[in-house]
């Protein structure tokens, strides 16, 4: 059984599983049914992080447009553009074994694509939850429903994986901000075109 996070409850990850490795980060949504006039494109990004709660370099940010951290440790599987079906919408494998001994936190976050133009919010977004699993077993270790709680936000940090004492651990944090990709971008010190 996997553990059922609520917000802002962290949890042990390596600590519990010893020999763990390598883990499949999942994450889905479901869109309210309406019509808005356009698609609803939700997009999973990563931001590897160091001590200081910033990106290193724009490396450290993948996305759609970057799937793959140079080290290897953080892989993107690729853009999910409608968000149909069941289950995992977009996925994002992470080695544990090759984060680089800079990077201290890594958040995951959703974001919706044209949000503005769309006239688009997580307010019309529903079931959205992340999931970790174990590669090898592939068991489900943790899960994370965020509820409803947001209304005009574009963007959402869902959690973070994070070091502490030598072990990885994972943040339920489901937060959100107004202003899209740029926004968190900002907050994670990228630089956006």
């Amino acid at each position: 059984m996997p553990i059922n996070l609520t917000k802002g409850q962290k949890v042990d990850l390596t600590k519990g599983n010893p020999g763990l490795k390598k883990i499949m980060v999942g994450l889905g949504w479901d869109v309210n049914v309406f019509d808005s006039g356009a698609d609803f494109d939700l997009d999973a990004a990563v931001f590897m992080l160091d001590e200081r709660g910033i990106c290193p370099t724009e490396k450290e940010f993948v996305f759609y447009g970057n799937l793959q951290h140079p080290s290897e440790s953080v892989i993107h599987m690729g853009d999910n553009l409608t968000g149909e079906g069941d289950g995992d919408d977009e996925q994002i494998e992470v080695d544990l074994t090759k984060i680089p001994a800079n990077v201290t936190r890594i958040a995951f976050t959703v974001t919706i694509y044209d949000a503005e133009t769309r006239r688009q919010n997580f307010g019309q977004v529903s079931n959205a939850f992340i999931r970790i699993v174990d590669e090898a077993t592939n068991t489900e270790l943790i899960r994370y429903d965020l509820g409803e709680d947001f209304s005009i936000e574009t963007a959402v940090v869902v959690g973070e994986l994070y070091k502490h004492n030598g072990e990885w651990k994972f943040n339920a944090i489901g937060s959100g901000f107004q202003g899209g990709l740029a926004a968190l971008c900002g907050h994670y010190g990228i630089q956006v075109a």
